[in-house]
Order: structure tokens, then C-alpha cells, then sequence
């Protein structure tokens, strides 16, 4: 009888995380800051700041916004079945203190937002070439008028301020 290979059970690692917790609680205060927020508001809201690249897990998010309540940086009122979180004078001077910092993650957040978006157009630049170069009607006029268009563009970003 032949024995069947062992099979790992481990979970797959999971990608890099974006926040720590304690980078999170600066974005998620600040959020609330903004204006008061349901929790699947805040989860929405880094989603979308974030360029669509990242959201964080409600088992990551409703935790750290009891925290948040529990230092009296949030208060939490009920709107139906909903809890509506809202930044406290205490949450206020918190993010005073720490403004260098909140605006650190902001920035940081802002140029992956930038990144990815040239990742997305160096895809689509990609897909193009690749069809457009590897289509039965590519002839060698097609070819080399596409390797000019990428010198000129490379050497056009090279030289950008």
C-alpha cells in the first residue's frame, strides 16, 4: 500500500499588514475626528483612503474602538440598531498632542494611494504592449515603432525633476 505525503495544515502566512494597532488607532480617531462614524463606516473610509489596496477586519476595528471609548477619546451614541462614534474634547487633545504623528500616517497613506496607482498604469501599459507587440498583424513597422515609444517614454521620466 503507498502512503499519501504528509499535508501541511498551517494556515498561509498572510500578506504584510498595513497598521499596527497603535498606528491604527491614530487613523481610526482621526476618522471619527472628521466626522462621527458607524464601524463599518470607519472599516469603508480606510478602504477607500487606502486606495482600495487595504481594509482592515472588524476583528480588528471594533476592539480597538472599544478602547478608544474605554479612554474617553470616543463616546458612543445608538442611531436604531447602530452605534454612532463621536470624538470626545479628550480624543480632541489626544490627536493635538499627536498631530505630527496622525499626519505621518496620513502621508504615508497618501503615497502608497500614489504607488499604486502607477502600479496599475504600468499593468495596463504592460497588457497593452504585450498585445499589441504579440498580435498575428504585428509586423516589424508595429515593433519597432513600440520599442521608439518606450525609449522616448523612459527617457522622458528619466530626466522629470
Amino acid at each position: 500500500m503507498t502512503e499519501l505525503p504528509a499535508v501541511d495544515t498551517a494556515p498561509l502566512p498572510r500578506g504584510p499588514k498595513m497598521f499596527d494597532a497603535g498606528t491604527l488607532r491614530y487613523l481610526v480617531l482621526q476618522l471619527i475626528a472628521d466626522q462621527p462614524r458607524h464601524g463599518y463606516d470607519i472599516i469603508k473610509a480606510i478602504g477607500e483612503r487606502a486606495g482600495g489596496g487595504y481594509a482592515p477586519s472588524p476583528g480588528a476595528i471594533y476592539p480597538l474602538m472599544h478602547g478608544l471609548v474605554g479612554h474617553g477619546y470616543v463616546a458612543v451614541s445608538r442611531e436604531g440598531n447602530k452605534k454612532l462614534h463621536s470624538i470626545t474634547p479628550e480624543g480632541l487633545a489626544f490627536l493635538a498632542a499627536n498631530r505630527g504623528y496622525v499626519d505621518a500616517i496620513a502621508a504615508r497613506i497618501d503615497a502608497r494611494e500614489r504607488a499604486d496607482d502607477l502600479r496599475q498604469l504600468m499593468h495596463e501599459l504592460k497588457a497593452v504592449v504585450i498585445a499589441r507587440g504579440l498580435a498575428p498583424e504585428a509586423g516589424a513597422a508595429r515593433l519597432a515603432a513600440m520599442r521608439a515609444i518606450l525609449r522616448d517614454a523612459r527617457r522622458a521620466i528619466e530626466v522629470l525633476p
